[in-house]
């Protein structure tokens, strides 16, 4: 015979510690709970408020380029055809990606998007990198960008005949702008001296010197010592 072990009430005294006990976890579990639900109403709140943020930034990056890429395209489209002398079109567009400004550019001809890259055999590329080196310039802190540009071979992939056509931009920007600009160029000098300050003829030398000198240019000894005009107001300060 199997005889179940009877067990006594516990004490009115022990009941009622445990239930004490039991009350404080029911309020710190408790106090966990509304902890917890705050936290989470407040990420919610960021997770609607990031999706305002994107959508304000792409709005102020819509105001903020739109005005940009639409003066890039009037500029170097009108470039593009002095230079080429062909029905091409810059274009520019600007967009927000995972918070991210980025701009596309490419040429249209006729309607049909073109590559920069790939077109023209170099001469679209020549033409635009020029002019875009010059509105980044632009924009730098005078006090810690010098106006002063390099360019090396910029008409590499240019026939002879369109060269001063884009000199002929080079130096009316670079007056504009106040800028120094040096153009290093294997082609003809004759294709410079209508639009170059000063034409310069490098050639070196048996014993590893190199010789320059002036054998061009449409600006006087008293223009050179005067330095570059500056205008007051111009294209590019639209940029």
């Amino acid at each position: 015979m199997i005889f179940e072990e009877l067990t006594r009430p516990e004490s009115p005294g022990r009941l009622r510690d445990r239930f004490v006990m039991l009350r404080a976890q029911r309020d710190a579990l408790k106090h966990v709970i509304e902890r917890n639900e705050k936290r989470l109403a407040e990420l919610q709140h960021e997770v609607e408020l990031e999706a305002k943020v994107d959508q304000a930034m792409a709005t102020l990056t819509d105001q903020l380029f739109s005005d940009v890429a639409e003066l890039l395209q009037d500029r170097l489209t009108t470039a593009l055809e002095e230079v080429l002398d062909q029905p091409l079109r810059f274009r520019a567009e600007t967009k927000l990606a995972r918070g991210v400004a980025t701009v596309r550019f490419w040429i249209e001809r006729d309607g049909n998007e073109e590559d920069i890259l790939k077109g023209q055999g170099g001469s679209v590329t020549n033409v635009l990198s020029v002019c875009l080196r010059m509105f980044a310039l632009r924009r730098c802190d005078e006090k810690l960008h010098r106006p002063f540009l390099v360019l090396d071979e910029p008409d590499a992939w240019l026939r002879p005949d369109v060269v001063p056509r884009l000199v002929k931009i080079i130096a009316e920007a670079g007056r504009e702008l106040g800028f120094q600009t040096i153009l290093i160029s294997h082609h003809d000098i004759d294709l410079f001296s209508q639009y170059a300050d000063r034409v310069y003829r490098l050639d070196p030398q048996g014993d590893g010197s190199v010789r320059a000198r002036i054998v061009g240019g449409s600006v006087t000894e008293d223009e050179v010592e005067a330095g570059p005009p500056r205008m007051p107001t111009n294209l590019f300060d639209e940029f």
